[in-house]
């Protein structure tokens, strides 16, 4: 059994055991299913991907302008 400590920063300390086997990888999903954290390793998406994505949802570039333009009008 290997454990992962909890810093005084709030942080997780994992075992180097653990973290070695996910060379490469920077982020990870946090979910907490009953009673157990779980860690997802996840890839940082490209922007390539996220107008793949919002172009599946049918949402356009003027969509996404226009929202940027609201947001900040709505912080003055």
């Amino acid at each position: 059994m290997m454990l992962a400590r909890r810093t005084s920063d709030n942080q997780l300390m994992l075992p180097e055991a653990v973290i070695g086997q996910f060379e490469g990888t920077e982020y990870f999903e946090v979910t907490v299913e009953g009673d157990r954290l779980v860690l997802t390793p996840v890839q940082v998406v490209r922007a390539h991907v996220v107008r793949a994505k919002l172009a599946e949802m049918g949402i356009t570039e003027e969509d996404v302008a226009d929202a940027v333009k609201w947001a900040r009008s709505s912080r003055d």
